[in-house]
């Protein structure tokens, strides 16, 4: 793994912890959204960015949200190595299934040069 992606995906994590600390969850969510995308060929990181995204929902009692990550958790290890819908976000609001944009920043990280 690049030690940029790798340091991209540790400040994701690490901001989104920051940001549950003070208790700014829409900012928590949108860094473990981040977290998610470039966690997704990872098994062990991207099941790591919905156990977090779960633990919040819990922890806001977002119930739609604890739902559907609990079979996101799952797939995250099954299926990371063999197929992921580039670019999405992980939240239980949107498709499992659904591919979605990547910004530019987010490619370059991406890309396996």
């Amino acid at each position: 793994m690049k030690e940029t992606l790798r340091s991209a995906i540790t400040e994701a994590f690490r901001e989104a912890g920051l940001a549950v600390r003070h208790r700014d969850f829409q900012a928590a969510y949108g860094w473990l959204e981040r977290a998610h995308i470039l966690t997704q060929r990872i098994p062990l990181a991207h099941a790591k960015s919905h156990w977090l995204m779960l633990k919040l929902g819990w922890f806001t009692k977002d119930w739609r949200e604890v739902a559907g990550q609990l079979p996101r958790i799952v797939a995250a290890l099954v299926f990371s190595t063999i197929w992921v819908p580039v670019g999405n976000t992980g939240r239980a609001r949107i498709s499992a299934f659904s591919a979605m944009p990547l910004s530019t920043e987010l490619e370059d990280l991406l890309r396996e040069d």
